[in-house]
């Protein structure tokens, strides 16, 4: 991992026998590689981090979430929409995971649905009453796929009807 403080230059230089990996070497042959002839071949990408980083954005203040396996955030990043409430205590958790983990993928989509209710509800409580069916684009499903967005609507009512008698029961 290359960070802003290192000096050295990086040169990717694989070591080990790979021919044992199934697949190894499948495209080093030019007339099987799909990018042929379009990649002009000089061989530069083997040279790993070869440009100039860009000056880092400032945080200004706002929590910026940070991947555990970076050792600083990355040059551009978003600072409109901080992490805040439940959505941004399930991001938290989320990001002390490895990026390669369904546990640190599941939360954030989890977060981003959270996220949604509570735009929802921040909305009522500044006295804006949502259009939930435009703004959720039912409008437009309804009238280019309607039989789609009416199987969806019936299962969410029969859901919704067996949640109400279960909770009434």
């Amino acid at each position: 991992m290359i960070s802003d403080d290192t000096d050295q230059e990086f040169e990717n230089k694989p070591s080990g026998n790979f021919r044992d990996i199934p697949g190894w070497g499948v495209d080093i042959n030019p007339k099987n590689d799909p990018t042929y002839p379009m990649k002009i071949r000089t061989d530069e990408e083997i040279r790993g981090y070869t440009w100039e980083r860009p000056v880092q954005q400032i945080s200004a203040g706002v929590e910026v979430l940070k991947s555990v396996e970076r050792p600083n955030i990355s040059a551009v990043f978003g600072t409109s929409v901080p992490p805040s409430g439940l959505s941004g205590v399930i991001r938290r958790l989320a990001f002390k995971k490895s990026e390669s983990t369904l546990a640190r993928w599941a939360p954030l989509l989890l977060a981003d649905r959270i996220n949604v209710v509570e735009g929802f509800i921040g909305d009522i409580f500044t006295g804006h009453i949502p259009n939930i069916y435009t703004e959720r684009g039912w409008r437009a499903e309804m009238k280019y796929n309607r039989k789609k967005f009416l199987l969806k609507s019936l299962l969410f009512l029969v859901i919704l009807a067996l949640l109400i008698i279960w909770i009434l029961d």
